[in-house]
C-alpha cells in the first residue's frame, strides 16, 4: 500500500503536527508513506528524515501560489509517477491541489480529505471540491454529527480523532522549578498558558486576554505561545497598561513551557479535536476550554478540567478564578484524571485508525 500525505505551506500549527506525527507513524508502522509539500518547508523535512520518509517537492509557495499552474503540474507528475494508492489532502488549501489534480491524472488513487473543524463549506465548494473525495476524515465524532445534519457529503463522512505524542507530552512535575529557571519565567506566580497561533477570529485569544484581566488573580501571569502572539500581546499590554501577561511568539518547546506552567486554557470559538488541549491534558496541567467542536467528548467539568460554552467570557474568567484556588488535593485529583484521559488520544491509535481505513479504500470494491 503507498500513500501520498499532501500538505501546503509551511511553518507550524496543529495542521503540521498532524501531518508529521501521522506520517511519522504511518512510515513506523510499515506503510510506504511519501509526503508531498513546498519547497520552503525545510522544517517538515528535517522532522522527517531520520525516518526515511521519500519526499516531494511540489509548491513553490509564493503569492497566488494556488493559482500558478506549474504547482499542480508537479502535484500530478508525482501521483502518476508514483502510482500512489491513497492520496491525502491535509488542509483546504492541499485539498484544492489534489482536487484539481485529479482531473488530469492517468492514475486512479483513492482521494481523502481531512477536514479539521466543524465549519460547514459552502454548496459550491461541497459540490465543485469535497465530492471529489472517496472519504472526508474529520476529528471529532461531535464534528461528524453536525456535518451529517448539515447534509454535507454524509456517506463520504469518518471520524479519527487527532493523535497525541505522548512521549514528548507528559507529566514532570519534578523539573517545574528548574524548566521556570531555564525559560525565565517567574518562581513564585500562578502561569496560565495558551497555546495557538494569533488568530483571533477562531482562537478568541483577544476575549481570553480581556477575560484574564477582569479576573485580576493575585501574582498571576498568562502566557501567549503560538506566530505571532509576540507582537500582539505587546500591543494589548500597551493598551491595557498590564504587565502579567506575555507573548512568546512561536516555540518549539512547547511540553516544557506546559511543565513549567500550573493552568491551560483554551478560549476558542471553533475547534476539531483541539490538540493543544490535549497536549496540556497529557501533561496533567489544570485545563480550561470552551466546549468547541469535539472538546466536550473527553473534557468534563470539574473531572479531568474546567469548561465553559463557546462565547460565555464571563464564565471563562470566573472559571480561571476557581482554578487558581484550587487545593493541593483538588489539583491533584483533576491532574490524574486528566492525564488518563489524554492516554486515550495517542497518535499511535491514530495511525492505527488511518491503516484500518486505507485498508478498506483499497481493497473495496
Amino acid at each position: 500500500m503507498k500513500v501520498l500525505q499532501v500538505v501546503d505551506g509551511y511553518g507550524w500549527g496543529g495542521t503540521k503536527e498532524q501531518v508529521y506525527l501521522t506520517t511519522r507513524e504511518l512510515k513506523k508502522k510499515g506503510i510506504d508513506v511519501h509526503i508531498a509539500l513546498s519547497f520552503q518547508y525545510d522544517e517538515m523535512v528535517k522532522k522527517l528524515k531520520p525516518y526515511g520518509v521519500p519526499v516531494h517537492y511540489f509548491e513553490n509557495h509564493i503569492k497566488n501560489a494556488r493559482y500558478r499552474w506549474e504547482n499542480y503540474r508537479r502535484l500530478i507528475d508525482i501521483i502518476d509517477r508514483n502510482d500512489f494508492d491513497i492520496v491525502v489532502g491535509n488542509s483546504p488549501h492541499a485539498f484544492d491541489y489534489v482536487r484539481i489534480s485529479k482531473i488530469f491524472l492517468k492514475t486512479r488513487p483513492k482521494i481523502i480529505n481531512v477536514k479539521r473543524s466543524g465549519r460547514v463549506p459552502s454548496f459550491l465548494s461541497k459540490v465543485l471540491k469535497y465530492s471529489a473525495a472517496d472519504r472526508i476524515v474529520v476529528v471529532s465524532k461531535n464534528v461528524e454529527k453536525y456535518l451529517r445534519e448539515k447534509n454535507f457529503l454524509p456517506e463520504k463522512l469518518v471520524t479519527i480523532e487527532s493523535g497525541v505524542d505522548l512521549s514528548r507530552f507528559k507529566p514532570e512535575p519534578e523539573r517545574k522549578l528548574e524548566l521556570r529557571k531555564k525559560l525565565g519565567f517567574p518562581l513564585d506566580k500562578k502561569i496560565f498558558v495558551n497555546v495557538a497561533n494569533w488568530n483571533p477570529e477562531v482562537k478568541a485569544q483577544d476575549r481570553l486576554f480581556e477575560a484574564f484581566v477582569k479576573a485580576g488573580i493575585p501574582d498571576s501571569l498568562l502566557i501567549f505561545v503560538g506566530k505571532d502572539t509576540d507582537t500582539k500581546i505587546k500591543e494589548l499590554s500597551a493598551k491595557y497598561n498590564t504587565g502579567n501577561i506575555l507573548g512568546l511568539g512561536f516555540r518549539t518547546d512547547i511540553p516544557d513551557i506546559l511543565n513549567a506552567s500550573d493552568y491551560f486554557v483554551l478560549s476558542s470559538y471553533l475547534e476539531g479535536i483541539a490538540g493543544a488541549l490535549l497536549q496540556a491534558m497529557a501533561t496533567g496541567k489544570i485545563v480550561l476550554s470552551t466546549l468547541a467542536g469535539g472538546i466536550d467528548e473527553y473534557l468534563l467539568d470539574g473531572y479531568n478540567g474546567f469548561s465553559v460554552n463557546v462565547g460565555d467570557f464571563e464564565a471563562l474568567k470566573e472559571k480561571m478564578i476557581v482554578m487558581s484556588r484550587l487545593s493541593d488535593e483538588e489539583y491533584s485529583r483533576i491532574s490524574k484524571n486528566a492525564v488518563e484521559t489524554a492516554q486515550n488520544y495517542s497518535i499511535e491509535k491514530t495511525a492505527d485508525k488511518y491503516i484500518k481505513l486505507f485498508e478498506e479504500m483499497v481493497y473495496e470494491k
